[in-house]
């Protein structure tokens, strides 16, 4: 119980002060991209994707662990099609701060279960001792649930095309899982082998391929596109250096001279 109450304690600090992080980063670097998307969505007449429920690595973070419904997603309706997400949906926030103050929740939320999958890892192997190992366990975090999955199902922009959900649910988690063990064997392991196998782990998903949609029409420009790529990469980028970051700060700050979390906060 000990043990249980240690790790919600460090992942609830570090993911706060990453989803933080990551609201305010996404309010200058993709939510303008989503907006401007958004006239394209309008003018090409009202396609809707449903990005609410699009994988994870499909959103703005991170992407970040459950394909549907990421918290981190890059942004709400702009305010020309609140009016009709009112009607069919019921309420939604206003734009302006009420937005932004539940994008920032959503976000801690999001965070807080990043930070509870890293630490739980992370005590297996030991536990993350400082800052600097909590970046490279944050790198890790972001090869796993953004990179790799990225690279089959790109973050999309309002008005673009996607395949249907189920299928694209799927595939983001066997590739996220099957990454994470890829690299924990190719870490902890270090057997040809098993570095072999983790090889194959990592590059099946890709060789298999990710479902895409029938069409690939959309009004939105390639360059918009692309822009909303990079950012989305590169806010999830920071995120998860700050997540692991702070997990090693306060981890190291309240575990003392014990060696666990399971020894400290006596």
């Amino acid at each position: 119980m000990n043990l249980f109450r240690n790790v919600v304690f460090v992942a609830a600090i570090a993911g706060l002060v990453a989803g933080v992080v990551l609201a305010c980063m996404q309010a200058y670097a993709t939510v303008p991209l989503i907006l401007k998307a958004e006239t394209y969505e309008k003018a090409g007449g009202g396609h809707h994707h449903d990005h609410a429920a699009a994988p994870a690595a499909n959103s703005d973070a991170m992407s970040t662990a459950a394909p549907a419904g990421n918290a981190m997603s890059s942004a709400a309706p702009a305010a020309d099609d609140l009016a009709s997400a009112q009607e069919d949906e019921g309420w939604a926030p206003a734009d302006g701060f009420e937005r932004f103050a539940f994008s920032v929740v959503a976000n801690i939320v999001t965070g807080i279960g990043f930070a509870l999958v890293l630490v739980a890892v992370s005590e297996f192997a030991g536990g993350i001792g400082n800052w600097r190992q909590g970046v490279f366990w944050g790198l890790a975090g972001f090869a796993v649930f953004t990179l790799a999955p990225g690279l089959g199902l790109q973050p999309e922009l309002p008005a673009m095309p996607a395949a249907d959900l189920l299928p694209r649910q799927v595939w983001w988690i066997a590739t996220a899982a099957a990454t994470a063990i890829g690299l924990g064997l190719i870490v902890f392991r270090r057997s040809l082998p098993l570095t072999i196998l983790a090889v194959l782990l990592i590059v099946a998903p890709h060789i298999v391929g990710a479902p895409q949609p029938d069409s690939f029409e959309t009004p939105v420009p390639e360059g918009l596109h692309h822009q909303f790529v990079v950012a989305v990469t590169l806010t999830n980028l920071v995120f998860w250096l700050v997540l692991g970051a702070v997990v090693g700060v306060v981890r190291g700050r309240f575990t003392g001279t014990a060696t666990s979390l399971r020894d400290s906060f006596a």
